[in-house]
């Protein structure tokens, strides 16, 4: 019996066990009488809490008489790593009251799930447990209530459990920092930053750099992020994945595209992370060739992508009209299962209507298990942009009647349906019920979608009138919507004056100079046009060329 212990012990050390290995294992435990053991209880109940099996994890820990701590722990954070949070601190009342007590690990992870669900009653009971068992000023205990409170807004707590703390780690100097620059106290997290490097006796690793640049978000921050960058390379973390990919995606999130592939192309190994942040940052650029290019590229390496990228490419092939990369990429869904994920079915659908694919856009969407508001939108705007507003509206219905609240973009979808069919009484009533019965207050997209459904039902004074009654000023958008819509002869003198509120608001654009130009030559005024071209030129703003498939570009 006891000569199969090593062979036990060697097959336990094994860094990951399916769930029929498991059992397994926990089968030749058994047999040879060690299951009560509470060393190998420990390990057989994480390899079940990996498997998320938790019901043989409940039975293996009943069944174990002499219990560990860190059989607690492990228990524990089953239920926590599950997201059964107040199971787990049901767990950790259980624990009390026995002859084992919790130990730092014990607390560091009841802290964590209680961060996790933003559960901030009980993370104070934690904490006052902590603290009671001798343990408030332990490092790994400590390092999780700064991470917990950051996470949950309450920096100035985070910075009295530290400052508790006579010699703080790094870990903890980490923690502190990444929940400065978390809650978007940039410069507060940067003077600590400073702090700790003049300090002399904790220097910043890798995750100190990933802590600082995750956190920069606004693009009034690139400076920061420059310098940032400039310090990883003068320390030699350049060349470490994780601050790479940090750097890549902190480009990427400010749309510097060309430093973002600088930073990726110096990576000997990019991680998926770098892969997702660098494609995800040209889709959201409007670069969609690039990031179908790299995407293809990614296959090639032989990478897998996962949910957040593939909806990111399906966004990028939709913009493109691109039904054929569209459809592999479906392929590639329904191969790895991602199909009943909310987020890349909803990507999907919207893939497939912008294609002018309405059919297998509906699809998609019939077959998708769980359908939340974010797939309803992406088919009631398809099918707006298609002309199919009866369908539209009746999906709206579906989705009200299975207790779903619509958000301010289905009705802006909504609205969007009957401009381009024509809608004037149902676009009324659509706006009435937006205010009126969900009370959201209207925003400039749902403003404008009022305007050019009147406008293109030749209803240029109903429209003009609408918007004198909106609060002033008027977003130019508002303005330019109505102004696009004086294209017929004998709208140029409302064009005139609409196009006075637009070179108010921004004098040094262009296009809509060249708009009522336009209007001036549909209604025949060609000597108001000459005007208006000399006066392009003079002023000095220039209308961005377009670029035409047949004839190139084009000013």
């Amino acid at each position: 019996m006891f000569n199969q212990i090593p062979s036990l012990l060697q097959e336990l050390a094994k860094s990951h066990q399916t769930l029929s290995i498991t059992k397994q294992l926990h089968a030749s435990i058994t047999r040879a009488h060690l299951a009560h053991d509470s060393f190998y209880a420990t390990k057989i109940l994480r390899f079940y809490a990996l498997n998320n099996d938790l019901r043989s994890a409940c039975n293996l820990f009943d069944k174990t008489p002499q219990r560990s701590v860190f059989l607690w722990n492990s228990f524990i954070r089953a239920f926590a790593r599950a997201h059964k949070f107040n199971e787990a601190l049901l767990l950790y009342t259980k624990m009390l009251g026995t002859p084992i007590k919790p130990d730092n690990f014990t607390y560091a992870c009841l802290i964590r799930a209680c961060h996790e669900n933003f559960d901030l009653d009980g993370l104070r009971l934690v904490h006052g447990g902590l603290i009671v068992s001798g343990l408030g000023l332990d490092s790994v205990s400590c390092s999780a209530l700064v991470t917990a409170y950051s996470k949950m807004g309450l920096v100035s707590e985070a910075r009295q459990v530290f400052s508790r703390i006579s010699e703080p780690d790094l870990v903890l100097w980490n923690s502190l920092i990444s929940g400065y620059v978390y809650c978007e106290f940039w410069a507060e997290g940067l003077r600590l930053f400073n702090g700790m490097r003049e300090n002399g006796k904790q220097q910043p690793d890798g995750y100190t750099f990933v802590g600082i640049i995750s956190g920069l978000m606004d693009f009034s921050l690139l400076g920061v992020g420059l310098g940032i960058h400039g310090l990883c390379l003068k320390s030699g973390f350049d060349c470490n994945a994780y601050v790479g990919s940090a750097l890549v995606s902190m480009y990427s999130r400010f749309k510097c595209m060309n430093l973002a592939y600088g930073v990726f192309i110096s990576l000997c190994q990019p991680d998926l992370v770098a892969w997702s942040a660098l494609i995800t940052g040209y889709s959201q650029s409007g670069d969609h060739k690039k990031a179908l290019l790299f995407y293809r590229n990614l296959s090639v390496e032989g990478k897998k992508a996962d949910t957040i990228l593939v909806a990111s490419v399906l966004a990028a092939a939709g913009h493109l009209a691109d039904g054929r990369c569209g459809s592999e990429i479906h392929g590639y869904v329904l191969r790895h299962g991602f199909e009943s994920n909310i987020m890349v079915s909803s990507a999907l659908i919207d893939m497939y209507l912008k294609c002018g694919y309405v059919g297998f856009g509906i699809r998609v969407f019939d077959g998708s298990p769980n359908r939340n508001i974010v797939s309803y939108n992406s088919v009631i705007s398809g099918l707006g942009l298609h002309g199919l507003a009866a369908q539209a509206f009746k999906l709206f219905e579906e989705m009200i009647e299975k207790g779903m609240k619509p958000d301010e973009s289905t009705f802006s979808s909504l609205l969007c349906a009957c401009c381009h069919s024509g809608l004037v009484k149902d676009g009324w009533e659509i706006f009435r019920i937006m205010v009126d019965e969900f009370y959201f207050p209207p925003k400039t997209e749902h403003y404008v979608h009022i305007v050019k459904l009147l406008g293109m039902a030749g209803q240029l004074k109903e429209a003009y009138n609408f918007i004198l009654s909106l609060t002033q000023p008027v977003d130019s958008g508002i303005w330019g919507a109505l102004l696009s819509c004086c294209d017929n002869p004998g709208s140029s003198e409302l064009a005139e004056i609409v196009s006075q509120h637009l070179f108010d608001n921004e004098p040094r654009k262009g296009s809509y100079r060249v708009m009522l130009s336009n209007i001036y030559a549909s209604d025949g005024r060609w000597d108001d046009v000459k005007k208006m071209r000399d006066d392009i030129d003079n002023s000095g703003v220039r209308k961005i060329p377009g670029v035409s498939f047949i004839g190139g570009s084009c000013s």
